[in-house]
């Protein structure tokens, strides 16, 4: 028989263990402080994040995403925030820092609640609840969008945009986004229209200014022709897309030639120029003007494709071959004798031009374009990178707008509108859900107030004066950071894709729930047998999560 009091170790020693409201607190307080970290980059009047890594490279930026990934956070509650706000960036593209707060928000309120003895599963049901019933409001409020309403969607792209540091040039880039959306854009059977991405390729060369960015109908390669013997610019080009080199190929298996006359010799250098004199041939054969080719091409063949008039860039990267196959009609050819006419693409013009210090090809003028380029510039390194930041995050919002067909007001508008919403919606649903819901609602509220806060202004008396307007049922009534009243966002020009804001919430909400409901918090010890799951080399909660910050 155990002696009476004898301690029993079920854990590993060195082991840390959080039960209850301890654990449930601690995980809290993690998650706000991530929030409050960005919590002042929110809207027009937010400021920027300057971080620095450990080899001393410097990442200026307001992108919400952006500084979670860059810092280097351990605590396993904290990293579920750095994924809301991942998750929001590939779904919407926009309204990173959005989800993150509001995900810090409803903690904070459940903290409150839980302390008032409210089981957190009752709380995570109202939170469920309420989530559901702000995408009914937000689906009330939206307004229909569509291809051809250009106007609207250069709204949504300088709403985008009005947060970050290149808003000063907002107009000029607005006209390029939504130009490279409505190009690239493919309607589905439905008549609906899905956007790709992938088809808009952006290219950053630093110089000139941001005012210098322009949009390209066509594809940029970051390359230059292979021989200054080929023409600089070819019209009407007729191009071939390769992905074989123009190289003499060394034998598959170990082979050993034996050459025992010199002229046996001469006769094996001059069969290898016939070879590639022949592949040279094939492709002067096709009708071909212009050559981009995945892989090598051989001195001798350049100098062979100079002497034909074809303008040749080789060892292109895949992604620019598709964009070019698309943008250009062209199929892409991996066996070199079976290229033919049919398998060439066209374009208006294809000109080297140089950018900055580099030379680099332009392939313009397509006929029907479904792969675009924009070229962006800026005086310094850190702006082009702000300015790609900015015009991804636009590109985004307009293809969510575009395939959606919804688009809701900014400015804290629609936040108000759910917490009207929910306040009227609590109360016929009756039990202890009803406070979580109240909680939900008030916690909406911390956009317009942030964006208030941000601007300067009293966030409480800009809190009464919209929800005044909203009581009034003025929907789109939001707080405008520039004059500091509260005006309509529709003639303001704030709008978004309802994308935006559904999953700002869904995603918040779902993370809300997740760290709530957790009670007992078991890490390991660091750095124990292998690493444990908290130590250094741990599972995915490890501390040396490498990849990600």
């Amino acid at each position: 028989m155990m002696p009476a009091g004898t301690q029993i170790l079920v854990l590993k020693e060195g082991t840390r263990r959080e039960k209850g409201k301890g654990a449930q607190f601690n995980n809290i307080a993690a998650a706000k402080a991530v929030a409050d970290a960005v919590r002042s980059t929110l809207g027009p009047r937010g400021m920027d994040k300057m971080l620095v890594d450990s080899l001393g490279d410097v990442v200026i930026t307001n992108d919400g995403v952006t500084i979670l990934k860059e810092m280097d956070i351990e605590h396993p509650a904290a990293k579920m925030l750095v994924e809301v706000a991942k998750t929001q960036d590939e779904e919407a593209g926009d309204g990173t820092t959005t989800a993150v707060i509001l995900a810090g928000e409803l903690l904070k309120k459940a903290e409150d609640m839980i302390e008032q003895n409210i089981h957190p599963t009752v709380i995570a049901g109202g939170y469920r609840l309420a989530s559901e019933k702000a995408r009914e409001v937000l689906d009330k409020i939206a307004t229909k969008v569509s291809m051809t309403d250009t106007d609207v969607l250069r709204k949504v792209a300088i709403t985008a945009m009005a947060s970050k540091s290149s808003s000063g040039h907002r107009d000029l880039l607005a006209n390029v986004v939504v130009k490279a959306v409505t190009m690239v854009a493919e309607e589905r059977a439905d008549g609906s229209h899905y956007v790709d991405d992938d088809d808009i390729q952006i290219t950053k060369k630093q110089g000139g200014s941001i005012a210098d960015t322009e949009l390209v109908e066509g594809v940029i390669v970051d390359k230059e022709r292979v021989h200054p013997g080929m023409p600089a610019q070819v019209e009407n080009a007729k191009i071939a897309l390769i992905d074989v080199a123009l190289e003499v190929k060394k034998t598959e298996i170990d082979a050993k030639i034996e050459i025992t006359d010199p002229s046996q010799l001469q006769a094996f250098l001059s069969e290898e120029e016939n070879m590639l004199r022949r592949m040279v041939a094939t492709v002067h054969k096709s009708g071909a003007t212009v050559l981009f080719c995945q892989k090598g091409i051989d001195d001798l063949s350049q100098h062979f494709l100079a002497k034909a008039g074809i303008y040749a860039v080789r060892r292109v990267k895949k992604s620019d071959m598709e964009k070019l196959a698309k943008a250009t009609g062209g199929k892409l050819v991996t066996k070199l004798d079976e290229l033919s006419k049919d398998d060439l693409g066209h374009a208006k013009l294809v000109y080297e031009k140089k950018i900055g210090d580099d030379q680099m090809t332009f392939v313009t003028g397509c006929k029907d374009p479904h792969a675009v380029s924009i070229l962006i510039r800026g005086g310094t390194e850190h702006v082009v990178d702000e300015v790609e930041r900015s015009l991804e995050d636009a590109l985004s919002v307009v293809a969510c707008a575009v395939e959606d067909g919804k688009v809701i007001t900014g400015g804290g508008a629609s936040a108000a509108e759910i917490a009207l919403g929910l306040r009227d919606y609590a109360s016929t649903v009756g039990g202890r859900e009803q406070i979580a819901i109240e909680a939900f609602a008030d916690a909406v509220e911390i956009i317009p107030r942030t964006l208030a806060e941000n601007a300067g202004l009293d966030p409480i008396d800009t809190l009464i004066a919209i929800r005044k307007e909203h009581k009034k049922g003025s929907k789109h009534a939001g707080v405008n950071v520039f004059t500091g009243k509260v005006s309509d966002m529709r003639k303001e020009n704030v709008v978004e894709p309802i994308r935006v804001g559904a999953q700002a919430i869904a995603s918040a909400t779902e993370a809300a729930v997740m760290i709530i409901r957790i009670d007992d918090v078991i890490a390991a010890k660091a750095g124990g047998a292998g690493g444990g799951a908290g130590g250094p080399k741990g599972g995915e909660d490890g501390g040396g999560d490498g990849e990600e910050f």
